[in-house]
């Protein structure tokens, strides 16, 4: 599962009995390592789909992690590019392992539920960090994407079908949602952290009462799934112009 690179079991169990943001900041220079950094393919297809829509003049990076999605953006904004994450230990690697000839790049550490930032925006983008917020909190943060979004802005991210019931997908990650419960049970602080809590139907309510309009673009680089349906998609959450 972890390349020997990666980070050993008891670095992994002293980080999950952290908060999400120390346990990043420890993870951070091994992240790039683990299964948890979004593949180059997801990156790959989402900045292939975004070149057709683009290009775009600032971009967003929410909760940026390591810099991995950056480098999507920096494809397809053309003046400045900007990551977010709440965690220092993240954005220290991000700055010394992205560097780019393109705009301008930026790292601000902040919460994705307090963004620091005016309407700048053309493009928010994200990559694999919703399970760290809970239902009810997308309300919430889905307004705050939309606060730095100027008219007509572009709210962007990949999301995978969930697997089908009784395989071992499904039962991959219902139990790792079970065991993160009891740990938020029993031990504090919590870490949040729970794969099969961003479903495509809240989502797309959420936003639209947010004031997005969606569109939902497979990413035909990942095929379908034996009922039809693409595997992974491409939210497309856009402002009013």
């Amino acid at each position: 599962m972890f390349s020997p690179e990666g980070p050993s079991l008891r670095e992994l169990a002293v980080q999950a009995l952290s908060s999400v943001e120390r346990g990043y900041d420890l993870l951070a220079p091994k992240f790039d390592h683990t299964p948890f950094r979004t593949p180059d393919a997801v990156l790959g297809a989402v900045g292939s789909a975004l070149r057709r829509t683009g290009p775009f003049d600032a971009g967003l990076d929410l909760c940026c992690g390591t810099g991995a999605g950056v480098g999507v953006l920096e494809r397809v904004c053309r003046e400045r590019v900007t990551g977010v994450d709440f965690s220092a230990g993240m954005l220290d690697v991000a700055r010394e392992r992205v560097r780019t000839r393109g705009p301008r790049i930026s790292w601000v550490r902040a919460d994705a539920r307090a963004l620091p930032f005016a309407p700048a925006f053309d493009l928010v983008v994200s990559f694999g960090a919703f399970g760290h917020f809970l239902p009810r909190e997308l309300p919430g943060l889905f307004a705050q994407v939309r606060s730095v979004l100027r008219p007509g802005g572009c709210f962007a991210f990949p999301l995978v079908a969930p697997p089908r019931p009784g395989s071992l997908g499904y039962w991959t990650l219902l139990g790792f949602d079970t065991v993160m419960r009891v740990r938020n049970t029993l031990w504090r602080p919590e870490f949040v952290m729970y794969y099969r809590a961003f479903r495509l139907g809240d989502v797309q309510r959420e936003l639209a009462e947010t004031g997005f309009g969606v569109e939902l673009q497979p990413l035909p680089e990942f095929g379908r799934r034996p009922d039809g349906g693409p595997r992974v998609r491409l939210v497309m959450a856009r402002l009013p112009g």
